[in-house]
């Protein structure tokens, strides 16, 4: 039999064509690129809280982009897995290539296949992996400025996919997490009833546990005050008309729009306004103004508890996805919902709701959801199949009647039936909510 040729490296690298050349080059490339990819992920998710404070502070363009990359994590992190996974399969693809094109048929594809497998594996997880992300989780920041430009243009390209993909993984997530989660918090009530049951355990005592075990689950827009029932100031306001408004409304802290409530330009407290009572209209009060805080809808209530704890606030502003004002909620709120309602000497002596008899009910229209199944003892989750965007009861009527009812109107909904007491023209103002109990459970 004749042996196989044997070759030396020079007459292995003077028999290799322009191809050749050009795929060893690319494979080095998308490999610097694939290292480039995977440091990013990791300098910039490691950012901590101070760093971020540091670039807030700095005038530097990369800055700027760092941080404008990160209010919208999921898409930057989706980006960054497209890219990395669009580098990976590019390695492979040219190296298998170029592997066929340089054994020939000398080898059997069995072994090719090995060959180009172990290789690319090491070079991929050495270079593109392990030494990036080392490297990156020391000099983070640095890292991060040096790649801000490259991703604001990359997350633009990658938007027609990353958009989809975070758009199911969002279906796969709430779902995945909504189950295990409500599972968890269901198992945590039962224990709960077994064991205040054996004991003397008051019914104050008892609320107050069941808001610890549920408090991780709600979110800001189930709890928060709507848009609606905000009490704020025009900022083109006088002196005596700001005031004047103050006295009537009787709250310490207060927002100041301009034009409308989709533009707060800040938070009025009171108390800032003690020394300059005796001013006149000339006063210019919005120099007292303090900087709002912002939190999207979505934002759980007991992270929120601990951001007023470290920002020393009692108030934040709640904006929806397209940065307009949803509403507003207070330390207070958040509190309320472990402990129950805190009344002081200038809240209003009125129920949240009328209890007619055992089975009927008379709701404000405005009550959220929350808090309409807390007064019924209802499952936190009745409404989801039906109730959309809504949080709050006249919201989910007009998405179970699919239009705007009258007064008088009754919308059934098992097991309630829904009287509308009174509406005006642009929501529901009350309701009289009927509990039929041979349907409930």
């Amino acid at each position: 039999m004749d042996e196989p040729p044997s070759y030396t490296l020079l007459q292995l690298l003077t028999g290799l064509s322009l191809i050749h050349y050009v795929s060893f080059a690319a494979i080095v490339v998308l490999l610097i690129m694939s290292g480039l990819v995977s440091g990013s992920e990791v300098a910039f998710f490691s950012l901590k809280p101070d760093d971020l404070d540091r670039l807030r502070e700095s005038d530097d363009r990369n800055d700027k982009s760092i941080l404008s990359l990160l209010e919208k994590p999921r898409q930057l992190l989706a980006s960054i897995l497209i890219m990395n996974n669009t580098v990976n399969v590019g390695v492979v693809t040219i190296s298998t290539f170029l592997m066929w094109e340089l054994s020939g048929t000398r080898r059997p594809e069995e072994v090719l296949v090995g060959i180009v497998t172990f290789v690319i594996t090491f070079f991929l997880t050495f270079f593109g992996e392990i030494v990036p992300k080392v490297y990156a989780t020391r000099n983070n920041v640095s890292f991060a400025r040096w790649m801000a430009g490259a991703w604001k243009l990359l997350v633009v390209l990658c938007k027609p996919i990353a958009i989809p993909l975070m758009k199911m993984s969002s279906i796969v997530e709430k779902r995945i997490e909504k189950k295990g989660y409500q599972s968890t918090v269901e198992e945590l009530n039962e224990a709960l009833e077994l064991a205040t049951s054996t004991t003397e355990t008051t019914d104050e005592e008892k609320e107050i546990l069941r808001g610890i075990v549920n408090f991780g689950t709600l979110n800001v827009r189930q709890v928060m005050r709507s848009r609606m029932d905000i009490s704020a100031v025009d900022i083109d306001w006088n002196f005596h008309q700001l005031i004047e408004f103050i006295t009537r409304s009787g709250y310490s802290r207060v927002p100041v729009y301009r034009e409308s409530l989709d533009k707060v330009e800040g938070l009025l407290y009171i108390k800032d306004l003690l020394p300059f009572l005796d001013q006149d209209d000339s006063f210019d009060w919005r120099k007292l103004l303090r900087t709002p805080y912002f939190i999207p809808e979505t934002k759980k209530i007991d992270s929120l508890l601990k951001d007023f704890q470290e920002k020393r606030i009692h108030i934040a502003i709640v904006v929806d996805e397209y940065g307009g004002t949803a509403g507003l909620i207070t330390l207070e709120d958040v509190i309320e919902e472990i402990i129950g309602e805190i009344n002081d000497e200038l809240d209003e002596a009125l129920l949240a709701f009328q209890k007619v008899d055992d089975h009927t009910y008379i709701f404000e229209g405005k009550t959220s959801l929350h808090d309409f199944c807390k007064a019924l003892d209802l499952d936190a989750n009745t409404f989801d199949n039906i109730k959309g965007e809504s949080e709050s009861l006249g919201g989910v009527i007009l998405e179970i009647n699919k239009g705007f009812p009258r007064a008088g109107d009754k919308i059934e909904f098992s097991p309630f039936t829904f009287v509308i007491e009174s509406v005006d023209k642009k929501r529901i103002k009350r309701v009289k909510v009927q509990v039929h109990e041979e349907q409930k459970n």
